[in-house]
């Protein structure tokens, strides 16, 4: 899977989506980035939806439901793992809290770039945020 990969949903007032991808399925289990597309068509859907007067609701990110929720989930498995890791030298075992030490750097690198390019944000036409495009 492509690691920074963008996706756009256009949402209908009527319950109808439409969902925009900045990769394509080269093979069962590769994707190639569409990146300089994407931007492209971004940039020019939002310039020609501010042409035409709409009033759509601009959001990025995760909703903030689901968004608080991951963060709750995230700080429960932090502090699980804090009180594994003080267990770990409260007892002698080097190789377990290093394990944890190194657990958590992973962690923290994959899961939070993911957090951090997820987060909930409402925007204008005149002002798309770089967050949001590859």
């Amino acid at each position: 899977m492509q690691s920074q990969r963008f996706r756009a949903d256009i949402s209908h007032a009527g319950g109808g989506r439409i969902r925009i991808l900045s990769t394509t399925w080269q093979t069962v289990s590769l994707m190639t980035p569409q990146d300089h597309g994407y931007r492209a068509f971004l940039t020019g859907l939002h310039r020609r939806m501010a042409a035409a007067g709409s009033t759509a609701s601009l959001t990025g990110g995760l909703g903030k439901g689901l968004y608080t929720a991951a963060i709750v989930l995230l700080a429960a498995l932090a502090v699980a793992m804090v009180g594994l890791f003080v267990r770990a030298l409260a007892i002698g075992e080097w190789a377990g809290a290093l394990f944890l030490i190194g657990f958590a750097a992973l962690f923290a690198w994959q899961i939070g770039g993911f957090v951090r390019r997820n987060r909930p944000i409402a925007y204008a036409f005149d002002h798309l945020p770089e967050a949001l495009l590859p």
